[in-house]
């Protein structure tokens, strides 16, 4: 509320001067300064790094493999037809947060809130072309207008696979209008690189028609995103519905994919060279998962 003397000065027409307000320090600090200053201000004794820079495409086809059921006419592929597409998104937000999620000096606080921003920016891109609309009119203040808006009876099904899937997608519900999230837990072993599931609420049955949001940071070997698939496959859907987010992609996961899911659509913020004899993504961003939470 204004001060009396703010309100006579406003009265007689005179000139507002408005204070500003002082910065409030701890509070104001923002995680993006936080992180840049991370990225900037290497430790003191260490010898500066190259620094190597490559823009991406934004997005990339991947072929499928040959396989041993091309001989016969069979496939056990889920879908027929089409070629697996990695979209790569040239933003230079994208670069950012990617860059930040890297760096080894990150806090954890700071990669858990880079990760929410990349996936927001990840899952506009993904959902760009992808949403069904409804027309009508509505009348503003001044005139009747035509516009469209969100389908809310086709809801997006949102998938995070936990635990890193749920900072991905922390954000997923405040972009899309109508979601249902639906969330599924696979553990991958450390000696097989094999995974397991310990936690799946997806419903027995889903609606057909269903547009999917798979949601997982690192696609590594590419192990648990196939099985995520497999459980979305089992009940319904088909690898046209779905669209893959993921914060760092490697060649192998991707070609796995591809083999398997023709048609799939993956959004990857950085697309990696290799994957090390641990199954860790090479130079990748370390376990999101442990540097999410701080485990």
């Amino acid at each position: 509320m204004p001060s009396p003397a703010t309100a006579t000065a406003a009265a007689a027409g005179a000139p507002l001067h408005r204070r500003p307000c002082a910065p409030r320090r701890l509070v104001q600090a923002s995680y993006c300064s936080l992180a840049s200053r991370a990225l900037v201000e290497p430790a003191r004794h260490a010898a500066p790094a190259p620094l190597l820079v490559r823009r991406p495409r934004p997005s990339l086809a991947v072929a499928r493999a040959a396989s041993p059921d091309a001989a016969t006419g069979s496939s056990r592929s889920p879908a027929s037809g089409g070629q697996m597409l990695v979209f790569v998104p040239p933003h230079p937000l994208i670069k950012h947060w990617v860059s930040v999620l890297r760096n080894e000096q990150t806090p954890c606080a700071v990669f858990r809130s880079a990760m929410a921003e990349l996936g927001r920016l990840l899952i506009y891109e993904a959902c760009r072309d992808w949403l069904p609309t409804i027309t009508g009119e509505i009348q503003t203040p001044v005139a009747v207008s035509s516009v469209e808006f969100i389908d809310p009876r086709e809801p997006v099904m949102v998938v995070p696979i936990l635990r890193a899937g749920l900072a991905l997608a922390e954000n997923a519900s405040s972009i899309l209008p109508a979601t249902k999230t639906y969330h599924l837990g696979l553990r991958r072993d450390e000696e097989t690189l094999q995974p397991s599931v310990y936690l799946n609420n997806l419903p027995e049955k889903i609606p057909e028609g269903t547009r999917v949001l798979v949601i997982d940071p690192m696609l590594a070997t590419g192990g648990t995103i196939v099985a995520a698939i497999d459980l979305l496959v089992d009940r319904g859907v088909t690898s046209k519905q779905i669209k893959v987010v993921s914060a760092v992609a490697a060649p192998p996961a991707l070609q796995k994919l591809s083999n398997k899911f023709p048609g799939l659509h993956v959004y990857a913020g950085m697309i990696d060279s290799e994957v090390d004899e641990r199954g860790y993504i090479v130079p990748g961003l370390g376990d999101a998962g442990d540097r999410s939470f701080n485990t």
